[in-house]
């Protein structure tokens, strides 16, 4: 079983590499990833330890790189693709929102154009082939205080970010109708865990807090989000290659809404009782209220209950406990954090790996 997993250097993508070589022991890993800010080699130093060259290779390089993309296929024999490869952070597509396009849009259709090329071949196996792109709940739009997105919710992306999403959503679906490939969608709620970038809320209110730093909270705090362990989300991708169905969408999540503000004040109150409290006052009054981001989504929430009912996939981890592990696992890795936020890390890399 030969696994092509794009932005594996990422977060989820990351984390998905090593559960996959942990959980499923016939499989070799090629990881493609450009290595752009998000995606750091340093997320996978023990995989690259404990699995390369036998079961993991890692390989520098552009989804939206034809060439490259097609050299894979050829030489690999690829049985899967996992698509994480993804400009993703909302405040960078409202600044930079060609980016986005060009990854998440055109990157998109070249991974499929050589999956087509290479799968549909008469001498291939297309049984045994699947293509799972990772998508998000936010190309559903926003809620109100009411409801949940399900399969059938109609697109109403509110950035750059989730329409160009929504747009390789829509691409990779097409490939299935017009061609048969056998694509299958999954669209996730907001994941957190070890490894997140340090820019997105949970992480970045962790490394704030730890500092004695300012907590910026957009708008009034009580925008809802519905949380998802990022190895439960790990756990959900791998049924769904296993048992999922070509031409499907899957919505994954925990049914675990929380207001941003809520989240930002449970990180302050352990932290205190872990590390006391920071200039004697609670971490709680480091909170600051920003102005609101542009086309700020008020509500997102999940109905998992298809992945539930059909792939027998439920997760196991509550979110008192996952924000808990989440924070230990920063407190015992504030390194990798500066290493980050210093740009040490494309440094240390630079020139390191495959191309």
């Amino acid at each position: 079983m030969n696994i092509l997993i794009t932005g594996g250097c990422g977060f989820i993508g990351s984390n998905f590499v090593r559960h996959i070589l942990k959980n499923h022991p016939g499989a070799t890993v090629i990881n493609l990833d450009k290595l752009t800010y998000a995606g750091n080699p340093a997320n996978l130093t023990d995989v690259e330890r404990g699995y390369a060259p036998s079961r993991y290779q890692f390989i520098k390089g552009d989804i939206a790189d034809k060439e490259k993309v097609e050299a894979i296929f050829r030489g690999s024999n690829i049985d899967w693709v996992v698509n994480f490869a993804a400009e993703s952070h909302v405040d960078r597509s409202i600044d930079k929102p060609a980016e986005f396009l060009h990854t998440n849009i055109f990157g998109t259709f070249c991974l499929l154009e050589a999956a087509r090329k290479f799968w549909l071949d008469p001498t291939a196996d297309i049984t045994k082939k699947r293509f799972v792109h990772i998508s998000t709940d936010e190309v559903y739009g926003s809620l109100s205080d009411k409801g949940y997105f399900t399969e059938t919710t109609a697109y109403n992306p509110s950035s750059p970010y989730s329409a160009s999403k929504a747009a390789s959503d829509h691409l990779v679906y097409a490939y299935y109708r017009t061609y048969s490939l056998p694509t299958i969608i999954t669209n996730s709620s907001n994941n957190y865990g070890p490894y997140q970038f340090p820019e997105k809320l949970i992480p970045l209110m962790i490394s704030n807090a730890v500092k004695g730093k300012s907590l910026p909270m957009y708008g009034d705090g009580e925008n809802v989000r519905d949380w998802l362990y990022v190895g439960d989300h790990c756990s959900a991708l791998l049924a769904t290659l296993k048992r999922g169905e070509p031409g499907q969408k899957y919505n994954i999540g925990a049914n675990c809404e929380k207001r941003n503000i809520d989240v930002v004040e449970m990180i302050c109150d352990y932290l205190d009782k872990r590390l006391g409290l920071t200039g004697a006052r609670p971490r709680r009054e480091l909170i600051e209220y920003v102005p609101d981001r542009l086309g700020h989504d008020r509500r997102y929430a999940i109905d998992a209950s298809k992945i539930h009912n059909e792939l027998q996939w439920k997760p196991s981890v509550t979110f008192e406990e996952g924000i808990v592990e989440t924070i230990e696992w920063y407190l015992n890795n504030m390194a990798w954090v500066e290493d980050i936020e210093t740009g040490r890390y494309r440094v240390k890399y630079r020139g390191k790996r495959h191309d």
